[in-house]
């Protein structure tokens, strides 16, 4: 007698129930929501298996099947008071079961694992392979195990096989590649081959399948001879040396690498074992178009001292060239350049507050300045912008009165700055002054 359901849909909004298999080894698979199925079992072996269907009213369950057609095509079967409910004795094969019952309607599909066994043979690693994917050959059985929704749809349930190899993870915090293990997960295989990644360090690939021989205890491996690293991948960073010099001035807007010259920044660079050929590379063209230096050590330290943006990348390949690895650019913005010059200072008279020459400043890549007094005595003298002149002399305070400096500097932009003026020294504190001009 074929089922006619009143909507093919009405199983979405059902409770949850379940089947039981007394003696059978099954393993449950949660079904997708929208299948309208509430189990999916696959067992064993279904032959002469009772499904049990657990209600207090037995004789007025009604048992229909239905094959990949769906539940429009649904035939009602036979069925049995016992094992406390209702149940029908399977034989081979997969299929769709519909129960009413209670006055609901129940969707569930039982595969017969014996018609889909998983068998490993062979596994060996095919000769043509690309950077990134290798493509292991597989000699067994695998193929896809599918079942039917109750409007006839097709769906896969996964094997849940496993490809287990070597590969080298990178630890942020030591900056290192470690060795670890990796875990594929593959559906099924459809043909004879299998694409997993590619290794970073020589390694021994293992298949094992599938989770149901797994469940039962019979799970069944084999492995590949041990393949040679072919991906190759790094991981750089940039660290910018920082300073605080409250006289020298930021670059506006600036977020990222650079600011005022000169801005040392150190570079460093980790490999996979592949990666034989492998340098940095220094430009001033985005495109990387003309390398204005190379460096082939993975870490080195670079003062950036001219004007503009600079950009700075990773490169690494293997010893043929094929596999390559290239890092996002790094790009250091350096500003143009600034010199502002006090003309007074009074140190002493109000601590804390302008009681220290200093020039303000910004991308100057060399610097010389020189004080004087009146008389042609050097005061003072520093190559460091950043240093101010605290209005001494010999460990003590120079009387208040003009002084002179003299400022040679260079900046990033290229620009020459020259310049020579007066120092105002004025508001000494009683008692803090010398009695005479040094």
């Amino acid at each position: 007698m074929k089922y006619t359901p009143l909507l093919l849909t009405i199983l979405t909004a059902l409770s949850a129930s379940a089947l039981e298999f007394p003696g059978a080894r099954v393993v449950s698979v949660a079904p997708e929501a929208a299948s309208g199925l509430e189990g999916i079992y696959v067992l064993e072996n279904t032959a002469g298996v009772r499904a049990v269907y657990h209600t207090s009213a037995p004789s007025a369950v009604k048992w229909y099947r239905f094959s990949n057609l769906g539940g429009a095509y649904a035939e009602e079967i036979a069925s049995a008071a016992g094992e406390g409910g209702s149940y029908i004795t399977l034989g081979s094969g997969d299929f769709g079961y519909i129960i009413e019952a209670d006055g609901r309607q129940h969707c569930f599909w039982v595969t017969d694992y014996s018609g889909h066994e998983f068998r490993a043979t062979a596994l060996t690693v095919d000769p043509e392979q690309d950077c990134d994917r290798l493509r292991l050959d597989f000699e067994g059985s695998a193929a896809e195990i599918a079942c039917y929704t109750i409007n006839g749809r097709r769906m896969a349930i996964s094997r849940d096989i496993t490809v287990e190899h070597n590969t080298l993870a990178f630890d942020q915090e030591s900056f290192t590649y470690t060795q670890a293990t990796a875990t594929e997960n593959i559906e099924y295989i459809d043909g004879t081959s299998v694409a997993v990644a590619a290794p970073l360090c020589a390694t021994v690939y293992t298949l094992e399948g599938d989770r149901f021989l797994r469940a039962w205890g019979r799970a069944q491996q084999v492995s590949t001879a041990t393949v040679q690293p072919t991906a190759v991948s790094a991981e750089t960073r940039a660290v910018q040396d920082t300073r605080e010099n409250e006289n020298e001035q930021k670059e506006p807007g600036n977020e990222g690498l650079g600011g005022s010259a000169p801005v040392d920044i150190t570079f460093d660079a980790v490999v996979t074992d592949a990666a034989i050929f492998h340098e940095w590379q220094i430009s001033r063209m985005p495109e990387f178009d003309i390398n204005e230096l190379t460096y082939t050590d993975l870490s080195f330290t670079f003062s950036f001292r001219e004007q503009g943006r600079t950009y700075v990348r990773f490169v690494a390949a293997d010893a043929a060239g094929v596999c390559e690895y290239v890092s996002p650019v790094y790009e250091v913005f350096v500003g143009e350049s600034k010199l502002e010059i006090p003309n007074a200072f009074s140190p002493e008279s109000s601590p804390g507050v302008n009681d220290e020459w200093k020039v303000s400043y910004k991308s100057l890549v060399s610097y010389e300045c020189h004080i004087f007094n009146r008389w042609g005595q050097q005061l003072f003298e520093s190559t460091d912008p950043a240093q101010g002149w605290d209005g001494r002399h010999g460990g003590r305070f120079v009387p208040a009165g003009v002084y002179y400096y003299v400022i040679t500097a260079t900046g990033a932009d290229g620009v020459e700055y020259k310049r020579a003026g007066d120092i105002n020294i004025v508001g000494y504190s009683t008692g803090n002054r010398g009695t005479t001009e040094e």
